[in-house]
């Protein structure tokens, strides 16, 4: 067998494969002895039919399947020998007048590869890390919802702008359907003011887009992935299944135990310090991710290099259960483009900053975040038997794993980006932290 690689540019390569005689006949000529005593041919008794019948009603799919075995398994191992830093997978060349009874077979594939190129992660940019802080305006409001939360509900017969409202989110076309309880206040006073007056049954029509001050507080009220929430322009349903008013909850040390375990806040200011303290823990979580994109953002507007387009788009019309058009391939491909862009400017930044993820680097972040994730449940001293039994849980499924892992390496990264990318620190109020996120 003769195999070579011809190339067509940086990117795209054609892998030409020459299969002889020798290379299948003695594989051909095993399964035609093991068909023999098997076979049924008219006028014959089976097992006793002559060879020539038999290859002659056998063979033809007999050779080929053989010779795509061989095929198959010299191109795994080209791929390995040549070391080979694939895009997709190899693709065979259709050749509508392929003959099989020729004396030399021969194969193409087409192949798609990783680009070479160099990233430079301190480039002159105009990136800013955002402070954000928690002003008194926020404070004096998350007080007024502790006590509102915790005080006696009023029934209410119509919908007032201070009224708390219990309800379903419902749009069938995106598959949400969440139940929830929320203020009038927490909506955009354009979306609020449409439930004023509205009574028990009534259904609200509002868009998305806008509908709170911060798009990640579409995830807690309507069940919204992370990925989805940027951007989201739908419109969605809420259906009133309760209004009530509340009388507000006396700010005392009985309800700061009850909130923060005993003794752990005395006072008003106590309450308010802890307040501040939680919100900018949260703020730098999304300081940090905001970051993270316009990093990304300026790291793929900055890094050029071709990708092989065209065999990509081949490719995704071959792959997954439902087989692609080449419309819908084209479309898939723009889609996933970015993306797929920053996958390998990620591993690019990985080995120049020698970042590697550990076992225990994953298990030390799930600890983390499972113990983050039962505090916001109330939660907030669970035994550390109680939470490694979660994570053994949690890390026993490979696709956890694997998602968990994806955020390890962004983590790692973020650090790398802080120290290398020095962008610009900027302090904020968490309201100009969403203008300047959002544009609004």
């Amino acid at each position: 067998m003769d195999i070579k690689r011809v190339a067509i540019d940086a990117v795209n390569e054609t892998i030409v494969m020459t299969v002889v005689h020798m290379d299948y006949k003695g594989q051909v000529a095993k399964r035609i002895n093991e068909k023999m005593p098997l076979a049924t041919v008219k006028g014959f008794r089976k097992g006793q039919v002559p060879k020539d019948l038999v290859e002659k009603q056998y063979g033809k799919a007999i050779k080929q399947e053989e010779v795509q075995k061989v095929v198959d398994l010299a191109l795994e191992r080209f791929v390995q020998s040549e070391r080979l830093n694939l895009l997709g997978t190899p693709l065979a060349k259709v050749n509508e007048n392929f003959d099989w009874d020729a004396e030399e077979l021969t194969f193409e594939y087409e192949i798609g590869l990783v680009p070479n190129f160099e990233i430079d992660l301190e480039a002159k940019n105009n990136i800013v890390k955002y402070i954000v802080t928690a002003d008194d305006k926020l404070i004096d409001g998350q007080v007024e919802r502790i006590q509102k939360q915790f005080g006696k509900a009023i029934p209410q017969d119509k919908v007032e702008a201070d009224s708390d409202l219990t309800g379903t989110f419902s749009n069938e076309e995106k598959g949400i359907n969440n139940t929830t309880t929320i203020s009038v206040s927490t909506f955009n006073k354009k979306a609020g003011d449409k439930f004023i007056g509205k009574k028990v049954g009534d259904v609200v029509t509002v868009s998305t887009k806008g509908l709170f001050e911060d798009d990640h507080q579409l995830m807690d009220y309507l069940k919204v992935a992370h990925d989805d929430v940027h951007g989201l322009d739908i419109e969605v349903n809420f259906t009133i299944e309760a209004i009530n008013g509340a009388e507000l909850a006396e700010l005392n040390q009985e309800l700061f135990d009850k909130l923060f375990g005993e003794g752990k806040v005395a006072s008003l200011e106590d309450l308010k310090a802890k307040i501040k303290e939680d919100a900018e823990a949260q703020f730098a979580q999304q300081a940090d991710q905001k970051l993270l994109l316009d990093v990304q953002d300026f790291l793929i507007e900055n890094t050029k290099f071709d990708l092989p387009a065209e065999f990509l788009k081949k490719w995704l019309q071959t792959v997954g259960e439902k087989k692609l058009s080449a419309e819908e391939a084209e479309v898939e491909y723009a889609r996933s483009e970015k993306g797929l862009r920053f996958q390998l400017i990620e591993g690019k930044a990985m080995a120049q900053s020698n970042i590697q993820i550990t076992f225990e680097d994953l298990k030390a972040f799930t600890t983390n975040a499972i113990r983050q994730q039962m505090a916001q449940f109330g939660q907030t001293n669970p035994t550390d038997e109680e939470v490694q039994g979660i994570v053994a849980r949690v890390l026993s499924n490979q696709e956890e794993v694997k998602r968990l892992s994806e955020q390890v390496v962004a983590e790692k990264l973020l650090e790398v980006f802080k120290e290398k990318a020095n962008p610009t620190t900027k302090e904020v109020t968490y309201e100009e932290f969403i203008a300047a996120s959002y544009g609004e």
